[in-house]
């Protein structure tokens, strides 16, 4: 999701009083000069002592949010099994400012998920009794835990008109890890009312592939049924590396009084290991073997070592009164793979009161398939790529959000030494056409330093 900045207009005012008493013309010209000297290194000066603020004091972000997700489509079984997944996140956002216009801004989160399909990556190492992709193994692998930190940095120029920023990001968890570093700057014209940005950045991201247990080296099970030897033409993934490199320009206007639009565009590189290492394939022109009812995989997912993607987008807010505001939002996303999708959506923040609003969401998507999408033994073993993950299928999908803010602009309640500004709690219902249904619940708080 992308934000539209918006900075107020810094105000400074200068009250000059001379009171200058009448003697000789001496002294006259004497005050004279001194005042065109004092104006002068005014004028040489950046005001540093009238300047307000980037932000008066610090402030921490504490963010928990829920999910859980269902559906029988699952890639790590080929396209056909649970998609039953919980994941838990937590994170501190502290933003610190390190003089009037720097400010230093640490994210660290932690994320704990269960999911039945990743589970599935070995469903022998459990103690079900009969192995199905339909239920979980119990095994370790059907957990998992990311931790990331993403440290930023921003500068704004002594006019605020010129804000600089760089950030660096880290995360990993069992058998990824990730790094990433990027920066942006962003220029306001127009007193303020016109603003253009432009921004990259670059993820260098390493595998640590794991594979599906039966095509791993030495796999053995007597419990394997099928017509012939259970033989896949199977080979390991030369490079687990992955880059992507992005290039973000957006602008935004202020229109009228009451209307604000932005326009965006990101272009974005990846290359690499672009294939999920453990989502299995089965082919339509080979034999089926099986462990229970546990269909073994011919292949795993091969994709392209590369793609490129190119959404475009728009946001329109409008301000209807004090206690209503509309807020849409569009964009256009189209990829060499063969995806094109349409998302629109719509919040309407309504004010109940000076501390409290309401927030009704609606959120619509739309996707053609990838070139390389095929369900179930849809593909053949002589295709050069091939998926079965339904991420990478046509499906309609609809959102449906409602949220509520309590906002305390002077933060009277206190929290040790911290005043707590707003408390954000939102619920959202995601229901997709190839039916995997989702629900996640956030919290947010922000406390704000003496």
């Amino acid at each position: 999701m992308q934000l539209i900045n918006e900075n107020g207009k810094l105000k400074m005012i200068f009250s000059i009083d001379r009171t200058i008493q009448q003697s000789n013309n001496r002294a006259i010209l004497v005050l004279l000069l001194l005042g065109l000297f004092t104006a002068t290194c005014w004028s040489q000066q950046t005001n540093t002592s009238y300047a307000k603020k980037v932000l008066e004091t610090s402030e921490v972000d504490l963010l928990f949010s829920y999910y859980e997700q269902d559906g029988n489509n699952a890639a790590v079984t080929g396209g056909e099994g649970t998609e039953e997944l919980t994941d838990a996140t937590s994170s501190i956002v502290l933003r610190m400012p390190m003089n009037a216009d720097d400010v230093l801004t640490i994210d660290v989160g932690l994320s704990a998920y269960t999911s039945a399909s990743s589970s599935n990556v070995n469903p022998l190492d459990g103690g079900n009794v009969n192995a199905t992709v339909f239920d979980a193994s119990s095994g370790e692998s059907r957990k998992d835990l990311l931790a990331y930190v993403n440290p930023s940095y921003q500068h704004s120029s002594k006019d605020r008109n010129a804000i600089w920023s760089a950030d660096l990001y880290f995360s990993t968890e069992y058998d990824y890890f990730s790094f990433g570093f990027g920066g942006s700057y962003t220029r306001l014209f127009n007193e303020k009312n016109t603003e253009l940005t432009v921004g990259g950045q670059v993820y260098l991201d390493k595998w640590n592939a794991i594979y599906p247990i039966e095509l791993r080296s030495g796999f053995f099970d007597d419990r394997i049924t099928g017509n012939g030897t259970y033989n896949p033409n199977f080979s390991e993934f030369d490079s687990e590396t992955r880059n992507s490199y992005s290039l973000s320009l957006s602008f935004s206007q202020i229109l009228t009084k009451k209307m604000q639009g932005a326009l965006f565009v990101d272009l974005v590189r990846q290359d690499g290991l672009l294939s999920t290492p453990f989502q299995r394939v089965h082919f339509g022109d080979e034999e089926d073997f099986f462990i229970d009812d546990f269909q073994l995989a011919d292949d795993v997912e091969r994709l392209p070592d590369s793609r490129f993607k190119l959404p475009i987008g728009g946001r329109l807010n409008y301000y209807l009164n004090d206690f209503l505001i509309l807020r849409s939002y569009y964009r256009y996303y189209w990829d060499d793979w063969g995806i094109t999708s349409h998302t629109a959506s719509l919040e309407v923040p309504i004010k109940l009161t000076d501390k409290f609003t309401l927030y009704p969401t609606y959120r619509f998507y739309s996707q053609s398939a990838a070139d390389y999408f095929y369900p179930k033994e849809g593909a053949l073993s002589t295709f050069s790529f091939y998926t079965s993950d339904y991420d990478l299928s046509q499906y309609n999908a609809h959102q449906y959000g409602l949220g509520v803010q309590y906002k305390d602009i002077f933060a009277n309640t206190k929290v040790f030494t911290f005043g707590l500004k707003t408390i954000d709690l939102r619920f959202n219902q995601y229901d997709r056409s190839d039916g995997l249904n989702a629900s996640i619940i956030t919290l947010g708080t922000t406390f704000i330093g003496n």
